[in-house]
């Protein structure tokens, strides 16, 4: 069974959250969690929060249980970009581009097609 969560609008680049998304790929649950614990990372929290709340949806709404699911997909899309200005020397200006992005995290207790460990 696989149960999903998404966050969306989140302020940091999509650059930056696929290198935590990439570490916990297609792991178990217990050790996705403690690799996003130790990671000294500021999107290592959020991906963490939205694990946890990918869990609740798997163990409340599909009956799943918690110590057999592992990390499906993990998808880390680019959101809409902030447009600020910077003033510059002789009146110019200068464009700041703020990134969000957008995460979507699946989890599921099937077996894993392809993975051996």
């Amino acid at each position: 069974m696989e149960a999903t969560a998404k966050l969306t609008m989140i302020r940091i680049s999509p650059r930056k959250v696929r290198l935590v998304a990439n570490t916990i790929r297609n792991k178990k649950i217990d050790e996705a969690i403690i690799i996003l614990n130790n990671l000294d990372k500021k999107s290592s929290e959020p991906v963490l929060k939205l694990l946890k709340s990918a869990i609740a949806n798997a163990v409340n709404n599909n009956g799943a249980e918690a110590d057999k699911l592992f990390v499906k997909t993990i998808l880390v899309n680019e959101g809409p970009t902030l447009k600020r200005i910077r003033p510059k020397d002789h009146g110019k200006a200068f464009q700041i581009l703020k990134r969000t992005s957008h995460i979507v995290i699946a989890v599921s207790d099937e077996e894993r097609i392809g993975k051996v460990k």
